[in-house]
This record gives C-alpha cells, sequence and structure tokens, in this order.
C-alpha cells in the first residue's frame, strides 16, 4: 500500500526514496498516521522509523535551515521580551516558538516544523514587527510543548514527549493513589520503576548495574525520578509540622545553585535527588543540617548514627555515584573539623558544599524551631551562612548563594510575582501535590488542618488568597468563611471552596457567603493553580497593590530599573541615602520623571547611580504626571555606566 502524494505523506515518500527508511517502516509510520492523525513526523518517531536526531538533520537540509532538538528547546530560557513578540494566539495558531531576538538588526529567530510555510512567517513577521524573521525546524510536538512551557507555564509540557518519564509518573500516581508511602515502600517503588526501565531498554537482568560513572544510564538522574521523589519525601514530611515541604525546597535551592555553577546535567539532577534524600531515616527530635551538627553536640552524635541511613534505606535503588557521596559527605566542614572524614576544602564533594548551604538555608527560613527559634528572611539567613564561610562552609558558594537567593526574593516581591496563600484541608494527602505545584508557580504556602488554627494564621494577616475544604474541625468551611467575612481584613479576601461535595445547595451556599470560585474534588493541580493566579489578579486590579521595600545592599539600583523596565512596571521608586531622597517615576517600565535634592530629569538619574548603600521603596500606586525623560531605560544605563567609569559623575 502506497500513500496518495499529499502535504503529509510526501515527505514519507521522499524518506523512501531517499532510501532513510524501508518500506516496512514506510507502512508503520503511515498506519498510525491514519489511525491518529497529527503530523506524519510524530509518526515516523511513534514507530521508531528514525530517530528524532535523524529525522532533524533530514529537514533541515530538506529546509535549508537548521534544526533545535527537543532537549535544547525543553531547556530554553526564553526572556519575556522575546516572547511579547509573537502573542499566544498566533504561536498556537501556527506552531510557532520565538526562540531569540536581535533587537540591533530586529531579526528574530523562531521554530516551527514547516520552515518553509511562507503565510504564517509573514504574519510573524507583521505583529512582532521584526525586520527579518529567520525560521528552524523542530518537532512538531516540541514546539507545541515549548509553547505550552513558556506562555502557559505548564512546567511538565515536556514530558508527555518522554514515553519512560510518563511510565515512572504513572507508578509514582499509583503508590500515591493507595496511600502506601513510608521510606522503605518509597525505596521499593523507585526500585521496581528502575527495573522496568532497565527492562524496557533491554539491559540484563542477570548482571547488576554498574552505577560506575556519572553518566550512566541506569543510575537514578531523571526528571521523572526526581519527579517522584518530590511528591514521596513530600508525603512522607506530612508529618512534620514544621518542615512539611523542606526537602523539596532544598532541592530546587540545590538545582539553582547547582546550574548556576555551570555543573554538567546528569550531576545537576543527582545532585537534586541528593537533596531529596538527605534527610531520609533522620526525621527525630533533632533536625540535622550542617551548622546544627557543627554546633551542637547532640545533633553531632545523631548525625554520627545516621549520616548512612539514606544511602542504606534506597540500598535497592541505582543512586548516582554523586548522590552518594553528595550524601555522605554532607556534614563534613570546610576547616576539616566535620565527620564523618574530617575533610577539608575542596577535598569535600563540590555537592556537599551546596547541600550544606542549600540544608541550612531552608531551615533558617522555614523552620520556627532552628537555632533562632524564628524564621528568619532571606537576607538575615544569608548573614548566618556568612558568620561560618571558611569554617563550615566553603566561602565562594556561600556569597555566589547570597546573591542569587536575595536577588531572586528581591526581584520576586519588585515584580509582585509571589503570592502568599494558606491552604485548609484535614487530609495531607489532598493537598500535597497541589502545594508543591502552587510553590513551583511562586506562591508562599501554608497549611492548616483544622478551621481555628486556619482563624489565627489569617488574623495574622498577610494571606493573599485561600483555599478552603468545606469539611474541617471544629467548624465547618462555610462557618470559617462566614467568620472571616465579619472581620474587616477578611471582607475581601478571595476565598476558593476545593472540595469533593458537588451539591447544588453547597456550591450555592458558598457563593452566597462570598466565595470566588467553587471547585470539585480531583481538578489538575496546573490548571488550579492558573486559575489561582487569575483571581489574585483581579483582587489586585481593584484594590491597592502593595510596595516593596529593600536596601540598596541587597540589590543595586541598576538591577532594581532593569527588573522594574522589562517588567513594565509602573509606580514611584523611592531612594534614601546619604541623608538625601529621591525618586524615578515609572510608567511601563519606562523611566519618565527622576528627582535627586536639587537635580532633575537625567542629571538626577545619573546621579543616583553612584549610590551603593541606602533604602529604597516602591509604591506602585503612584501615578507619574509628569514625562521629563524620554530616553529608554537601557540608553540612561549605558550611558550612566559611561560617566561612572569616566568619572563624570
Amino acid at each position: 500500500m502506497r500513500a496518495k502524494t499529499t502535504g503529509d505523506t510526501r515527505l514519507l515518500d521522499r524518506l523512501l526514496a531517499d532510501s532513510k527508511i524501508a518500506a516496512q517502516q514506510y507502512e508503520a509510520a503511515l498506519l498510525h498516521f491514519q489511525a491518529h492523525g497529527g503530523h506524519i513526523e510524530e509518526s515516523l518517531l511513534e514507530v521508531n522509523a528514525l530517530s528524532e536526531a535523524d529525522l532533524l538533520k533530514y529537514l533541515a537540509a530538506l529546509h535549508k535551515t537548521r534544526f533545535v532538538s527537543t532537549e535544547k528547546l525543553s531547556k530554553a530560557d526564553i526572556g519575556r521580551t522575546t516572547l511579547e513578540l509573537l502573542p499566544r494566539k498566533v504561536a498556537e495558531k501556527y506552531g510557532i516558538f520565538p526562540v531569540l531576538y536581535d533587537p540591533d538588526g530586529a531579526v528574530l529567530s523562531v521554530v516551527m516544523a514547516d520552515p518553509d510555510n511562507f503565510e504564517a512567517l509573514k504574519e510573524v513577521q507583521m505583529v512582532s514587527g521584526a525586520r527579518e524573521v529567520r525560521a528552524f525546524v523542530a518537532r512538531p510536538a516540541a514546539v507545541r510543548a515549548a509553547i505550552a512551557k513558556a506562555y502557559a507555564g505548564d512546567i511538565h509540557a515536556f514530558a508527555v514527549l518522554d514515553r519512560t518519564a510518563h511510565a515512572q509518573f504513572e507508578k509514582m500516581l499509583d503508590v500515591y493513589e493507595r496511600n502506601l508511602v513510608s521510606e522503605e515502600t518509597m525505596a521499593v517503588a523507585l526500585a521496581d520503576t528502575r527495573t522496568r526501565e532497565r527492562t524496557l531498554s533491554g539491559e540484563s537482568l542477570d548482571r547488576a548495574p554498574s552505577g560506575s560513572s556519572v553518566g550512566s544510564t541506569t543510575a537514578v538522574t531523571s526528571e521523572a525520578m526526581v519527579e517522584t521523589l518530590n511528591v514521596m519525601v513530600s508525603l512522607l514530611e506530612n508529618t512534620r509540622p514544621d518542615l512539611r515541604g523542606h526537602s523539596s525546597h532544598v532541592a530546587r535551592l540545590t538545582r539553582k545553585i547547582a546550574e548556576r555553577i555551570g555543573i554538567p546535567q546528569n550531576d545537576v539532577l543527582a545532585l537534586v535527588v541528593a537533596a531529596h534524600l538527605h534527610d531520609l531515616g533522620k526525621m527525630s527530635a533533632y533536625h540535622l543540617t550542617s551548622l546544627n551538627v557543627s554546633q551542637y553536640e547532640g545533633h553531632k552524635v545523631a548525625a554520627q548514627k545516621s549520616y548512612l541511613t539514606p544511602k542504606r534505606l534506597m540500598n535497592a535503588v541505582d543512586l548516582s555515584p554523586v548522590t552518594i557521596s553528595t550524601l555522605e559527605a554532607m556534614y563534613e566542614q570546610y576547616d576539616g573539623k566535620g565527620m564523618p572524614g574530617a575533610l577539608s576544602g575542596k577535598d569535600i564533594p563540590l555537592g556537599s558544599r551546596i547541600l550544606a548551604i542549600t540544608d541550612t538555608y531552608a531551615d533558617l527560613t522555614q523552620n520556627p524551631r532552628n537555632p533562632f527559634r524564628k524564621a528568619l528572611r532571606p537576607l538575615e539567613a544569608c548573614e548566618v551562612l556568612a558568620r561560618y564561610r571558611g569554617t563550615v562552609f566553603d566561602p565562594n558558594i556561600v556569597d555566589l548563594f547570597k546573591h542569587v537567593v536575595t536577588g531572586d526574593d528581591m526581584m520576586a516581591r519588585l515584580l509582585a510575582n509571589r503570592h502568599k496563600a494558606l491552604l485548609i484541608d484535614a487530609d495531607p494527602e489532598e493537598t500535597t501535590l497541589l502545594e508543591l505545584r502552587m510553590i513551583e508557580q511562586g506562591f508562599e504556602v501554608s497549611i492548616a488542618r483544622a478551621s481555628d488554627l486556619a482563624f489565627k494564621l489569617l488574623q495574622a494577616g498577610d494571606i493573599e488568597i485561600v483555599v478552603a475544604e468545606i469539611e474541617l474541625k471544629p467548624q465547618d468551611g462555610f462557618a470559617l468563611l462566614s467568620d472571616v467575612r465579619e472581620q474587616s481584613w477578611g471582607r475581601e479576601l478571595p476565598w476558593v471552596i476545593l472540595s469533593r461535595s458537588a451539591s447544588r445547595a453547597d456550591v450555592q451556599k458558598g457563593f452566597e457567603l462570598g466565595a470566588s470560585d467553587f471547585v470539585v474534588k480531583p481538578t489538575p493541580p496546573d490548571v488550579f493553580v492558573a486559575k489561582l493566579k487569575q483571581i489574585i489578579e483581579r483582587a489586585t486590579t481593584t484594590h491597592a497593590a502593595k510596595g516593596v521595600v529593600g536596601s540598596l545592599s541587597e540589590m543595586s539600583l541598576p538591577d532594581i530599573v532593569q527588573i522594574l523596565w522589562h517588567g513594565r512596571k509602573s509606580g514611584a521608586l523611592r531612594i534614601r541615602a546619604r541623608g538625601e531622597t529621591g525618586e524615578l517615576h515609572f510608567k511601563d517600565g519606562n523611566i519618565v520623571n527622576a528627582l535627586f535634592g536639587k537635580a532633575r530629569g537625567e542629571d538626577a538619574f545619573y546621579a543616583m547611580l553612584k549610590l551603593s548603600e541606602g533604602e529604597f521603596g516602591l509604591d506602585p500606586n503612584f501615578v507619574p504626571q509628569a514625562q521629563v525623560i524620554n530616553q529608554s531605560p537601557e540608553a540612561l544605563l549605558l550611558e550612566g555606566m559611561r560617566r561612572l567609569d569616566e568619572g563624570a559623575i
């Protein structure tokens, strides 16, 4: 059977004619395409007619362009400015994803399945305003996943392209839904998943997995396994009221620092696995961090007894050597006074030096039972780490860590994209997966298992949105909502009911009491989190936004300007330094006026660039009245840097 020559099947004919596929593969791909539709490229890959790399190389030669692999597209970090050039509707309509913009030449580079679709490219050029659009070829499904990830925030968009990842995630969900999670069953589940993976890849089960190198294909270093650990360990930590989500937080910090350093991707994943496992089997009275172990004898004794426990519990799982060495040496000290081997300096594995810092920082900022008996702010926690740089911690990593986390925290506050949410539900299993997704999407999440505790947390303030079940004790969710609405601080608080009850009476009662939405369980976490963001955005458009204050020692003025510029923020940035005050007025990210002392306009801006110490505050409710400055923030910064270099200001 041969296909009729169409736009979809012409590629099959060319591949067959060029001896890139055999007749049997031709027929298999055609049957798949006729049964499932979509793109013929996906059918070729689904029936293993040829590899993605071979297919993309062929297509690139055919279209006289270059190709972008799924792996590279999944790791691409596209700036907001580039994404905004191509509206989401146009991207989805034509299956085109923007990857790079050169402002000097006004050249926009995009990836698409058909780089010869000139009609689509013409519309992209028109809507983006680019002088030239360059098209590269990519797998159709990868382009769709990139659009979903970048525009819609779907962090798992690429997971569906990995059949092994899908199987692993299904296995994780089986364990999750059966409520069989313990330290032992988690290890068994992971080991079973690895066994299935090796079977699928054709590896013999009669020989032991080598695990001898970081790049081992059998080592637990896949994104899917990391996702499995994320959920399972978080379920285990439900019994630790002060440390719920601790390991997940440590893993996120560890990944960020490891990637910033430039560690190879396999090693990054191995370190993230270690971060998820570092407290396994240690969930006793003491929380063992490098700082606690170095300062308190009781913690040190406990660490000596348990530092090998994570490795022992995961013995059935093929952990990477990097993961094992990181776990074994996480209580070593930079000055050589740690345990178990009294290693010092760079003799301590890099992963252990990173984990020591991320674990301690998470404890200081999350755990109210840490040595300071309160959760510290990011800058305060970094100051604690700095006290022990060169003794407990690697000084270089401490400096890098402070730069990364304080900058990220300040950026989130300036852009107002970190929201405080309260989840109220008596069942930990009902909220764990949702909590993880909310944290990944920038929320700060507090948990309450009872209505009376929830009311106390709400009284303390700062909660921006509530997600609550109806079935609560001692009051039910309706009574709690009614009481909150009677308080001045709770009258306008966004409140989403997330319940298994779907009766018309309950839904009606919820809305009568002022609920923003009523959602029936189960609901996809990613979709639900997107809904929460929309509710908050609607609330902030009708109420005054909160201001942000900080220190120029935390973030320099040029960095603040760039964040507000790229975030297209409006308002007044007020600065107090050297006994003088200044202001920068922003409108949609552009600086329209500046005042500092007696200076006005551009001169005032350049004068403030010299400030390295002082306090600042952002008033997002300020509306600029006049435009005195017409240059872009980029031009102002470039000229200001030139003047600073030449000593002209």
